[in-house]
């Protein structure tokens, strides 16, 4: 895992597109002109702002041949507070290779290292179980229900926020 980089476009662009269907499935979809080369480097241009600003830590998972399969992002960067947010995505054909579980538990290592963050946050939806135990498996506790968390596939679904204390025990 190692940061989004402006030369990762083409890259990241074929990733999105190859999972937009899967992604859409579990989260909001992203706006249609995302998904263009303009659209992509606008986005990684806003995230590497967001990353230099101390607000974002955007990150890619890289296989073997060095093909992006992942994504994962400390989000909402909070140094007063501590705090973050977290979210990753895993390409479809990627899932069950324990890739997130491994994407997050290095979000949770530059979230103490790099930061010295003392709280992240996770939300996602109900329909989300496999990201719900990625959580749990991490350290995440549930903390509260989230009515209208995401607009999916067209309706609206309720989701749950997931805690994880970083302070030493």
């Amino acid at each position: 895992m190692r940061t989004l980089a402006q030369d990762d476009a083409d890259a990241l662009l074929a990733f999105e597109l190859a999972n937009r269907a899967w992604f859409e499935r579990h989260v909001e979809a992203r706006d249609r002109a995302f998904y263009s080369a303009q659209g992509v480097a606008r986005h990684i241009a806003d995230y590497l702002d967001r990353h230099a600003a101390g607000a974002w830590h955007p990150c890619v998972l890289l296989d073997a041949e060095g093909r992006i399969v992942g994504r994962a992002n400390l989000k909402d960067i909070d140094r007063a507070e501590g705090s973050a947010e977290v979210g990753y995505r895993i390409a479809h054909d990627q899932t069950g290779k324990g890739l997130a579980t491994f994407a997050l538990k290095n979000l949770i290592e530059l979230a103490r290292a790099t930061w010295q963050l003392k709280e992240l946050r996770a939300e996602i939806t109900h329909a989300n179980q496999g990201s719900a135990a990625v959580l749990r498996k991490c350290g995440f506790v549930h903390a509260r229900e989230l009515p209208r968390l995401a607009m999916v596939d067209n309706s609206w679904v309720d989701g749950a926020l997931y805690l994880r204390d970083l302070r030493p025990a």
